[in-house]
């Protein structure tokens, strides 16, 4: 069984970024690693900047 990626998550708003689906809309194509994100790119729901997300605990965000 594979490890499902690191999921971010953005602490205002408490939008998930997951890297398999990455943030189309933003030209982060699906498969992006968080950590390979531009550093200027900004959470799609709230604007918050990347600094403002942390890494999701395995088991601390159930799974879709």
């Amino acid at each position: 069984m594979q490890a499902s990626p690191t999921r971010w998550i953005c602490e205002p708003c408490g939008f998930v970024y997951d890297p398999a689906e990455g943030d189309p809309d933003s030209g982060i194509e699906p498969g992006t690693p968080f950590e390979d994100i531009p550093d200027d790119w900004m959470c799609p729901i709230c604007g918050a900047t990347k600094a403002d997300f942390r890494e999701l605990e395995p088991g601390e965000f159930p799974e879709d």
